[in-house]
């Protein structure tokens, strides 16, 4: 890259289109192959899931669902949040999870959650960077990967505060 080119950052709405890049890249990025489930789930969830653009090649992708709580309220699941190693630390996986926690700011969505595999001390430090806590371990959690441990990694978000 030369110095002083700047490189946008693009992202890009999951459609049936274009969601056999988001397969190609979750065969790349992630130990686990997601069935058509997650797949409508991506196709459902609107603005929540994005692909990711470095100078117009597909190096990302964030994919949430949205759940419905008791009670009525709405929170977030990141299903998986991924940026290609080479293109990893330029700024791609920020872009993405801060357009999830805007959306979820603008929607009075108050809880953003993920899993992480309790090895992957990468993704920890990158989702405490963002005021996400472990709040919970669980025990063999996935199947056919070592560690099968998981914690539950949550972000509470603050209603955004009436104009005075």
């Amino acid at each position: 890259m030369g110095a002083g080119r700047a490189v946008s950052i693009s992202l890009d709405g999951v459609r049936d289109k274009n969601l056999m890049q988001l397969k190609k890249l979750n065969s790349v990025l992630f130990p686990v192959r997601y069935n058509d489930k997650y797949y409508a789930d991506v196709l459902a969830s609107g603005e929540f899931t994005k692909l990711a653009y470095y100078s117009d090649i597909c190096v990302g992708s964030i994919a949430c669902r949205l759940e419905k709580k008791e009670g009525g309220s709405v929170r977030v699941y990141i299903m998986t949040l991924g940026v290609l190693a080479p293109y990893r630390g330029l700024g791609i996986g920020t872009t993405l999870l801060n357009h999830v926690l805007d959306l979820c700011s603008k929607q009075s969505i108050g809880e953003i959650y993920l899993h992480v595999q309790t090895n992957n001390e990468d993704a920890i430090s990158f989702y405490k960077k963002f005021g996400f806590e472990i709040t919970e371990t669980i025990q063999n959690y996935y199947t056919n990967i070592t560690p099968p441990d998981c914690y539950v990694v949550t972000k509470y978000i603050d209603p955004p505060q009436p104009k005075k």
